[in-house]
């Protein structure tokens, strides 16, 4: 058996369908993880920023070429234990967008206390494009580098989503968010606000360097085939 496949095998026989027992608070890390886990995150974030930055040049231009407004989009979101961070993305949507969410929010595809819409009304003409193919989640690599985020870890919630997150659901929180994670390997969208806790809490409670690299691995085809993105 390939590493590739080893690790891959990892993640497609995690038992994230069946209930979890109950997490009172994250368990610790080991020190040489978290070291090792940084270290991976400047050196891979520093990579990829050096070979895609002739494509997000081309980005850049498209957005700023097919509708009004700034390049990069700015939001507040949850990091580690809930603490607020400007994350960046591509802008995907019109000027304005946040303020006219109260008026689609009958359109929310999604349980729980996230707003997800398929063919959001909002998304300017190269904005559906750059979900799909999660290019407008590369700016994100600079949240990495300066330590907001991590290359893996739970998805950072919106600051009003994340202060309406109950229960369980609140541990995601505990680990430092991440660019992907297990959810988005798995299904992403298509998958249930109940299912996405169930994949981050499990991450939380089983976090490591080899679940960390498989997760990377197979980001790289969940992101070709754009299978519940958007």
């Amino acid at each position: 058996m390939t590493t590739l496949t080893a690790l891959s095998a990892i993640t497609a026989s995690l038992p994230w369908r069946q209930q979890l027992g109950a997490l009172t608070a994250a368990p610790p890390s080991p020190r040489a993880y978290e070291i090792a886990k940084r270290a991976m995150d400047v050196v891979l974030a520093l990579a990829l920023l050096v070979l895609l930055a002739p494509l997000m040049l081309l980005v850049a231009a498209a957005v700023k070429l097919t509708s009004r407004g700034g390049v990069i989009f700015r939001q507040s979101r949850a990091g580690i234990n809930g603490r607020p961070f400007v994350m960046y993305k591509f802008r995907t949507m019109h000027v304005g967008a946040e303020d006219a969410r109260g008026e689609i929010l009958h359109l929310n595809e999604k349980d729980g206390p996230v707003f997800k819409i398929a063919r959001d009304p909002r998304l300017t003409p190269v904005g559906g494009l750059l979900r799909r193919s999660s290019l407008d989640e590369l700016p994100q690599l600079i949240n990495v580098l300066r330590g907001q985020m991590s290359l893996v870890g739970p998805r950072p919630l919106w600051m009003p989503e994340a202060q309406r997150t109950v229960g369980q659901a609140r541990l995601r929180m505990a680990v430092k968010p991440g660019l992907t994670c297990l959810w988005q390997v798995s299904g992403r969208s298509e998958l249930s606000y109940h299912e996405w806790v169930k994949l981050d809490l499990h991450y939380v409670r089983n976090r490591g360097m080899l679940l960390d690299l498989a997760i990377l691995l197979q980001t790289v085809p969940a992101v070709i085939s754009a299978r519940g993105a958007y």
